[in-house]
Parts: C-alpha cells; structure tokens; sequence
C-alpha cells in the first residue's frame, strides 16, 4: 500500500512538471516545426535528424514554458484560465521550476549542439528568449502591440526544423515563419476579445483593454485578410501546387467567415468558436503543405 501511494504520488509530481510546460502549446510548435523538416527536403528526413531535432526543440520549447509560468504566476493566479496550474495552485515551488526549465532547456540545446548543427541550436535558443524574456517579460505587460511583435518568436518553430534538416534558412523557411507570424494576431486577439475582463483584472494592457472591442475586431478582420493572402505565397512562389491551394482556400474561407461574423455580430461564443477554429487551421494548413510537398501535381 505504501509502495502504491509512493508511485502515485511520484507520477503526479511528474505529471506537475510536465503541465509547466504547456504541453498543448509545445505540441502545435512540435508539429509546426517537423513539418518544417519535412518540407526542407524532396525526400525523406532522416531519423536521427528527426527524432533528435524534434525532442531538442521540444525541450526548449517546454522550458521557455515553463519560465512563462514563472514569470507570470501571480497574474496566472487570478485568472480563470490558468489558475489550476501548477505554480498558482502551490504544487510546485519557484526554485523547483527554475531548476525544472534550466535542466530541460540546457538538455535540449546540448541535443541541438551536439548531434544536429549549431545554427538551429542558436536559433532556438534566440526563440528562448524571444518568448520567455523579451515578449514575456517586457512586451506583453508593456504594450498592446505584444501579440503582432512577439509573433516571431511563435512562427520560428518551421524554420527551426528547416535549419535541423539543412543547417541553413531558406527563402520557402520564411515564408512558414510569415504564414504563423500573420496568423497569430487574428488567433490571440479572438481570445483576448472574450478574456477581456480578465486581462483588464491583471492589468495586461491587451488590445481589447487599450482600445476597445470595436477597434480590435477590426485588426482580427484585417490581419485575417493579411493571412489568407500570404497563405497564397506558397503556391505562387511555386513551393507548392493544386493540393495546397484547394485547400488553403477552403481553410481560409472558413477563417474569413468567422472574422466577418466577429465585426458584424460579435458574441464570446463567436470568438471561442473563432479561437478553437484557427489552432485546426493552423494544423490542416500544413498538413495540406506536406501532403502537397510529396503528392504534387
């Protein structure tokens, strides 16, 4: 019986840690970032390659996670979003995650270093602090223009995996990058619209906060717009084909919808709805990418 109370309690210490590092977050980044490594190259990645750049990414990927829990925990405690994790609700301590993200972050660079090339361990780490220091840190509480410039630490993870596989950035690289850094304002501002109070509880000067539900359901319309012509690119730089662009077109369609119906007739379950689709529409829409890349025509 002591035995069995011992390994439960262990597994959920783990199972604590393990939530530190946003693990539904870390894993539209893995994926983001091994369609990047697949797209790189006309054949297959090698499995090495794969496997090593995929869990180094993912490592610091979970640490820079984690050091956002860090840095935003009291702010984390009052809203009703992220309360129930870890730090806020006392099941981990501050020391434990500092030492938690330090050994994670530090295994997965030696693993980029290491056995798959200097540039993406570089890069990756630049992510690092993008994320968890520059956007964390200073930008989000800083200004409302947090989201569009701390953008580019999110749309790194393509290019990421395309250095993994061909230790160099590619013009077709940053145009992944620019599809997730023109995607992610429509994406968070959609969840700001319906967290609105409590961002404004916390003070995070957020958009809807600084300028209004009016003014904001305007930018998610607009960089929607910028979105669905970028996801064009693709097919027009021809580094994709007919798959691709039926598919992208569907995809944005649907975005559009959804944004047209937040400027017209906004409503929390709208923005929810428009949240939750454009995660999907981020996966499909590089998944019909590396569909596309091995069944062109």
């Amino acid at each position: 019986m002591a035995i069995s109370m011992t390994l439960h309690e262990t597994a959920s210490r783990i199972n604590q840690f393990y939530r530190l590092t946003k693990p539904r977050v870390v894993s539209l980044i893995v994926f983001t970032a091994v369609i990047g490594m697949f797209m790189a190259i006309p054949g297959a990645v090698p499995l090495d390659i794969l496997f090593l750049g995929t869990t180094g990414i993912a490592l610091v990927a979970g640490a820079a996670a984690a050091l956002n829990c860090l840095v935003e925990q009291k702010m984390d405690a009052v809203m009703a979003r992220t309360k129930g994790r870890p730090l806020p609700q006392g099941k981990v301590s501050v020391p434990e995650t500092l030492f938690f993200l330090l050994i994670v972050g530090g295994v997965g660079l030696f693993i980029l270093y290491e056995w798959v090339n200097e540039l993406t361990m570089w890069l990756t780490l630049g992510t690092f602090v993008g994320y968890a220091i520059i956007y964390t840190v200073i930008l989000k509480p800083l200004t409302p223009q947090n989201i569009v410039i701390g953008g580019a630490s999110g749309a790194m993870p393509p290019v990421l995996g395309w250095t993994a596989v061909t230790g160099e950035i590619a013009s077709d690289a940053l145009l992944l990058f620019l599809i997730i850094f023109a995607w992610t304002p429509p994406h968070f501002w959609a969840l700001a619209l319906y967290r609105k109070n409590e961002y404004a509880s916390i003070g995070m000067p957020m958009l809807p906060v600084t300028h209004g539900d009016q003014y904001t359901k305007l930018q998610v319309l607009l960089y929607t717009v910028i979105l669905c012509v970028i996801t064009i690119l693709p097919y027009v730089t021809q580094m994709s084909g007919l798959i691709y662009l039926v598919s992208s077109t569907i995809l944005n369609g649907i975005f559009m919808y959804y944004a047209i119906e937040i400027y017209r007739n906004y409503s929390d379950q709208l923005a929810r709805e428009a949240f939750r689709y454009s995660i999907l529409y981020l996966a499909l829409l590089f998944v019909a990418l590396l569909v596309d890349h091995y069944f062109f025509f």
